[in-house]
């Protein structure tokens, strides 16, 4: 895979993105570089409200150093070597006179962890995005080839399976990521660069974080850390005090320096989103995304006032993708183009308040709602058209491979 940065800011995935939810809405922030060879995007909001003090490496009784952590956790870390075959350009001076197609192997390294007794590893999507051919690198320096379960490109996640005896596997307890606060002290275990089984320290940095999945789609409630993560530690589990993983170390924030290595900004899939998709895998094999199908945009104060908007908190639905399940539902999208405080925005279109009986005043939140739907289920969206509260009723589709469908 060819990595190429294209715009200003660089976001890498590592060699070390609830998911997408299916709105198709245009994430805005800056484009950058993948190590998978995936282009992706960040865009930053506000953390939530922190109400309990910060974790620290303490457990009831006596201290719980980083190396008990370590030391109890490592033996479930596995280093992944996956193995594809890509077609490369032919050299018009030395290569095949005939012009035929030449392909080559390459490698990707990644990290995962095992989550249970049956021989299941959690990784990302981008380290075996397109594998041949999947090993699995033990603590005791024994390699075994893996069987891909099944894998979410919407949230940059997959599940192998490995065929060892169970006293070999060592699994890691999934946390609650909804319990992580800002400062909780953590731990990554992975192999960056190919060094196996590192471990580096940290904290929570931010919560609340959206970066983009290797399909673009929108990963939202990502946890940041500024426990050094680089290639190598993609898929690796981010480690709370209790010694639970509340985190899929995923992505890196390299600046606009477009380096390689670790800058203190990482990224990491939230273990509740992880808990979801892997009970879809394994059930089905696969992980179906409900899907609206508009693109939209949060309702600001200013928004409200200058345009004299019938609410003051609410979505504006900017475009009806055809062929969706809103535009199925008759949901109307904007016409007029204007710029506030540097912001574009499209009215005219309806304005989404509630669903499912529950306030509406961001994406994130809208999302929310639809990931925790399935293909064919419905919503109860509460709207204005113009100045006409209205209540419509949507059969939520499947969402496509891509936002563009």
């Amino acid at each position: 895979m060819d990595f190429r940065a294209i715009a200003t800011r660089a976001l890498a995935y590592v060699a070390a993105g609830a998911a997408g939810a299916g709105l198709a809405l245009a994430v805005a922030a800056s484009v950058g570089v993948l190590s998978g060879g995936e282009t992706t995007t960040i865009r930053e909001i506000a953390s939530a409200p922190q109400s309990a003090p910060a974790a620290a490496f303490v457990r009831p009784g006596r201290p719980l150093s980083i190396y008990e952590i370590y030391k109890r956790s490592a033996p479930g870390v596995v280093q992944i070597t996956a193995t594809s075959t890509v077609r490369v350009p032919v050299d018009p001076f030395f290569g095949d006179p005939f012009g035929l197609p030449q392909q080559e192997q390459r490698q990707a390294l990644g990290s995962g962890f095992v989550i249970d007794k049956a021989g299941h590893i959690v990784t990302n999507y981008h380290v075996i995005a397109g594998a041949r051919d999947i090993q699995v690198g033990f603590s005791n320096n024994t390699s075994v080839k893996a069987r891909l379960v099944g894998s979410d490109p919407s949230t940059d996640l997959a599940v192998l399976k490995v065929d060892v005896g169970s006293r070999a596997l060592t699994p890691l307890p999934l946390g609650d990521s909804d319990q992580v606060r800002v400062g909780d002290q953590v731990v990554a275990i992975g192999n960056p660069f190919g060094y196996e089984r590192s471990v580096t320290a940290g904290i929570v940095s931010a919560l609340q974080r959206q970066i983009a999945a290797p399909n673009q789609y929108t990963i939202d409630h990502v946890i940041q850390t500024d426990a050094p993560i680089n290639k190598g530690n993609s898929g690796g589990p981010l480690i709370n005090a209790r010694g639970e993983v509340i985190g899929v170390n995923s992505q890196i924030e390299t600046g606009d320096t477009g380096a390689e290595g670790n800058v203190g900004i990482g990224f990491a899939i939230p273990s509740n989103t992880v808990k979801s998709v892997v009970a879809q895998i394994l059930k089905h094999g696969r992980v179906e995304h409900a899907y609206l199908g508009i693109r939209a945009q949060a309702i600001t104060p200013d928004l409200a006032r200058v345009f004299r908007l019938p609410v003051q908190a609410g979505v504006i639905v900017e475009r009806v993708e055809p062929g969706s399940a809103a535009a199925k539902a008759g949901l109307r999208g904007g016409t007029t183009e204007v710029t506030l405080a540097g912001e574009s925005y499209t009215l005219g279109g309806d304005v989404i308040v509630k669903a499912d009986g529950l306030r509406v005043s961001s994406i994130a939140r809208l999302r929310d709602v639809i990931g925790a739907k399935r293909p064919g289920d419905s919503l109860t969206l509460e709207i204005y058209r113009g100045d006409q509260p209205m209540t419509i009723k949507v059969k939520l589709g499947r969402q496509p491979p891509t936002p563009s469908g």
